[in-house]
């Protein structure tokens, strides 16, 4: 163990008697120490003689009316210099975290955020340049057991936690749609009902996902059960089906994205849709958030908006949404 060589330093309040010892030492003088120090003389004598046990050396020796640093007091006050420079370099980089000069902000999403988290934390670093991010992309069952093992900073799911263990914070408004091809045979039709929907072929997300659970309680509450063609395990994957024609699906409106083949992606007008959902940033109960930690609560519940507003994902509904936030 590295503390095994300064256990004996361990068991005292070594630190206040290296102050008086290294005042002692630099000014030459045990009383002017303590004047400098604002403590008596009494008091600065008997924290030298302290340091002087613990160490098992004399560190000083009186030659006549002076007073002289042995060579344990020497090698002791060279290291008292290391020690105070190394304190000093720990105080400036935490004040620098305080500071949001730097800092880490670890950040994990569930898969429907890449759309837009990757922007939302580079707009972060670029206006805290000093702050070193790292994003993980997962779905909602490992974003949960990261959560639980306190792997992260920050989570971002696409449906609420319904935890007593976790704090969670709505962040933007998150529209779950029916996407189609836009070939698709109801893809002119007007107030679909859920029934019709339940009779197409289904493309349904992988058991434990926020939006498969969404979808599923929404069809039994109507009675229904959906014909599932599919199950996929990301949103890219159901995109990717619902392009290839293979079925129609309920997902987040985020999962548009902005690439070119997303112009064949049609939401279809579906009855009760779209249906309200929440982005939430969440953490466990307790955990201590850090100065940067909360500097990228605040800049999310800004940014995420913005983003929003000045196009970076073309959704209507989801503007008037946050809007009226």
């Amino acid at each position: 163990m590295l503390q095994s060589g300064i256990r004996r330093f361990l068991k005292h309040g070594t630190l206040p008697q290296l102050r008086v010892f290294e005042a002692s030492a630099r000014l030459g003088s045990l009383t002017r120490a303590a004047q400098e120090l604002h403590i008596s003389q009494p008091t600065a004598s008997v924290q030298v003689k302290k340091l002087s046990e613990t160490v098992g050396l004399p560190l000083f020796e009186q030659v006549g009316r002076r007073v002289y640093l042995t060579a344990a007091g020497q090698r002791l006050y060279a290291g008292c210099n290391e020690v105070f420079r190394a304190l000093t370099a720990i105080e400036e980089a935490l004040n620098g975290i305080r500071a949001l000069e730097s800092g880490q902000l670890r950040l994990a999403v569930c898969s429907s955020g890449k759309y837009f988290a990757p922007r939302m934390l580079g707009a972060f670093i670029e206006r805290y340049p000093g702050v070193e991010a790292s994003l993980e992309i997962q779905n909602r069952k490992t974003l949960i057991d990261r959560l639980a093992n306190n792997e992260d900073d920050l989570y971002l799911f696409a449906s609420p936690l319904d935890r007593e263990d976790v704090v969670t914070q709505a962040l933007l408004p998150n529209p779950l749609v029916v996407f189609a091809r836009d070939d698709h045979p109801l893809a002119g039709a007007r107030q679909i009902s859920l029934a019709r929907i339940a009779a197409e072929p289904f493309l349904m997300r992988e058991p434990g996902s926020g939006t498969r659970l969404l979808a599923t309680r929404l069809f039994e509450q109507r009675g229904l059960s959906p014909k599932i063609r599919l199950e996929l395990s990301t949103d890219e994957a159901i995109k990717e089906a619902i392009l290839a024609g293979l079925g129609v699906s309920i997902v987040s409106r985020f999962t548009l994205g902005r690439e070119a083949e997303s112009a064949r992606l049609i939401c279809l007008d579906v009855e009760g849709f779209p249906l309200e959902n929440q982005w939430h940033i969440a953490y466990p109960v307790g955990k201590q958030l850090s100065a940067t930690a909360r500097a990228f609560m605040d800049f999310a519940r800004v940014e995420a908006r913005a983003l929003v507003r000045n196009g970076s994902v073309c959704l209507p509904e989801m503007e008037r949404a946050s809007a009226a936030l």
